[in-house]
């Protein structure tokens, strides 16, 4: 078993600009070369900006290569608990932006011929307790008369045409979301990058970042860039001012890779081949790959993702997969792999303009539709318009008590699983 993400196992090779080429100048320096980098650098490259992207490792490295593959419409968690917490109106915008974020991301497929099997394959969020479709109930009704009338409810007796496994009680399906294979989208897009004149440089880490009169000195190993605007679009990093590191929370995700399976295998276990997704507390996700490996993932184990918490949390959805599927007892991994999701304390992202410093970040686990968009929606403030931002004016508190908070992940994560457990 390979300890390494499928996406990056699998994706292409990609050559980035030579460090040589390092330039003293540029009008944007994008720190950070995930999806949200890159999509703000695409956009502006072709709006005929000077674009330098650079990152301490290699394109897509982080969570933007290390994730489920789902690209997933829809708020986080409950939309009836968002309303409570945010509002309807403000609840329900934000449900439209995410989206317009699935559709960002297949407009960048399309429109730059990306070979990444993105297809609409729709979400199905599966109710692992009796209580929980009652909640998915209240939500449908909601959600078909406020954001979503697309989202259907499959009631205990219909799931069997969508999935081979007596452990749910129903479900919600969101048939607006989408999959795609991460690893070549990420370096589609980077290819993409490059051919609008943009330049990516890996391996090349910002060491300092000083205002100077209206520039930005960003320093790397291999000189100095005066940037006229910066975009942070960093994710989990350590490495930046301390205001974005005390609002955001690394928390592991782990992911599992099956051998491929046979045709009649994936048609027994996934006949209506979706993005799933559970609704325990610590929920599992899974889906189908192109080459008909089960893709299989969750919060297994609450540490940050390392050699040690990434074998461990595999062999914890080893079992979570004999458990949801008891016909596969033996089945053979062939990938097993951590990341780090940037969580917010209300697991909103944010976006705005921090001491001169453009930045988006904080995706909560629906990172990989909500950074390309808000990559692209960010290139445009940086055009000059900030109303471009949708989610400018929110408020970002920072973590309570950050500085121990992440040593008790392990005892939230605790928690949880009892709570899971007793419920």
């Amino acid at each position: 078993m390979k300890l390494t993400s499928y996406w990056l196992d699998t994706a292409p090779t990609f050559e980035g600009t030579p460090h040589a080429a390092l330039p003293g100048k540029a009008d944007v320096v994008v720190i950070g070369a995930g999806f949200s980098g890159l999509s703000a650098a695409l956009r502006l490259a072709r709006s005929g900006a000077s674009v330098v992207v650079i990152d301490r490792g290699p394109v897509i490295g982080e969570a933007s290569g290390r994730n489920g593959g789902h690209v997933n419409n829809g708020l986080a968690g409950n939309y009836g608990m968002a309303c409570a917490r945010l509002g309807e109106a403000t609840a329900a915008r934000l449900y439209e932006v995410f989206n317009q974020a699935v559709n960002t991301v297949e407009t960048i497929v399309t429109e730059n011929a990306i070979d990444c099997s993105f297809r609409r394959c729709g979400k199905l969020k599966l109710a692992s307790r009796a209580q929980h479709m009652d909640a998915l109930r209240a939500d449908q009704a909601r959600l078909a008369t406020q954001v979503d009338p697309d989202a259907r409810l499959i009631e205990a007796a219909d799931l069997g045409g969508e999935i081979g496994s007596s452990q749910f009680f129903g479900g919600l399906l969101y048939p607006q979301s989408a999959q795609m294979h991460m690893g070549r989208f990420g370096i589609g897009l980077a290819q993409s990058v490059l051919k609008a004149g943009g330049q990516i440089f890996e391996n090349t880490p910002m060491i300092a970042l000083r205002r100077e009169g209206s520039l930005t000195r960003v320093t790397t190993p291999y000189g100095a860039i005066d940037a006229g605007a910066v975009l942070m679009a960093t994710g989990t990093s350590r490495n930046g001012p301390s205001f974005f590191r005390r609002r955001i929370m690394p928390v592991g995700s782990f992911i599992v890779a099956s051998e491929p399976l046979d045709t009649a295998t994936i048609a027994a276990l996934m006949p209506g081949n979706r993005n799933v997704v559970t609704t325990q507390n610590i929920h599992n996700y899974f889906r189908v790959s192109a080459d008909n490996r089960l893709i299989f993932g969750g919060r297994a184990c609450f540490s940050k993702s390392d050699r040690k918490s990434d074998i461990k949390s595999g062999e914890m959805l080893r079992a979570a997969i004999r458990a949801t599927f008891p016909q596969l007892p033996d089945i053979r991994l062939d990938y097993c792999w951590g990341g780090d999701v940037d969580m917010t304390v209300d697991r909103l992202p944010r976006a705005g303009e921090w001491n001169g410093v453009f930045y988006t970040m904080g995706y909560s686990g629906h990172g990989t539709q909500m950074s390309v968009y808000m990559g692209q929606r960010m290139a445009e403030v940086i055009a000059g318009n900030p109303q471009a931002n949708p989610l400018r004016g929110m408020p970002w508190p920072p973590i309570p008590m950050y500085g121990v908070a992440e040593h008790f992940l392990p005892v939230v994560g605790a928690y949880y699983r009892i709570k899971d457990y007793l419920s």
